[in-house]
């Protein structure tokens, strides 16, 4: 993928929000993030493989994930679906098992653009300024 993540964490607000272009319009990227399948294909890091033990992707859905490195080491990751707007918005809460008690509030847009791409806009929600920086420390760096 060339058209790169932009993440942005605003100083003293436990907030980040995120923007990517795609090449394939909102209908795709929007299916890539609510079909399991799809979904387990992309969600990264790449050296990782991840296994869906659940996915409900409608309000009041549920979801769980659990990625697994070359050392046999395990994160396991869940939430709740929200609001779920075909091919244009998803609403949802995102929880690592390994930070207990630190659950976000995720909101994605998905937008077409011109010629067949889209955009999608996230904004995470954190409950302090301290857990956004540590998930930020173990990876999304900001722009």
């Amino acid at each position: 993928m060339s058209n790169a993540l932009r993440l942005v964490a605003p100083e003293d607000v436990p907030f980040v929000y995120s923007e990517r272009e795609f090449d394939f319009p909102a209908a795709a990227v929007f299916r890539a993030h609510v079909d399991p399948e799809l979904f387990r294909q992309w969600i990264g890091p790449r050296e990782l493989t991840t296994r869906i033990d659940e996915f409900d992707c409608r309000p009041g859905g549920a979801y769980r994930f659990v990625q697994e490195g070359r050392d046999g080491r395990e994160h396991a990751f869940r939430g709740v679906f929200h609001t779920v707007r075909e091919n244009r918005f998803v609403l949802q809460t995102f929880e690592y098992e390994g930070y207990p008690d630190v659950v976000t509030l995720e909101f994605g847009t998905f937008e077409d653009l011109p010629d067949g791409r889209s955009k999608l806009t996230g904004r995470s929600v954190y409950p302090s300024v301290e857990a956004r920086e540590r998930y930020l420390a173990d990876g999304r760096k900001p722009a």
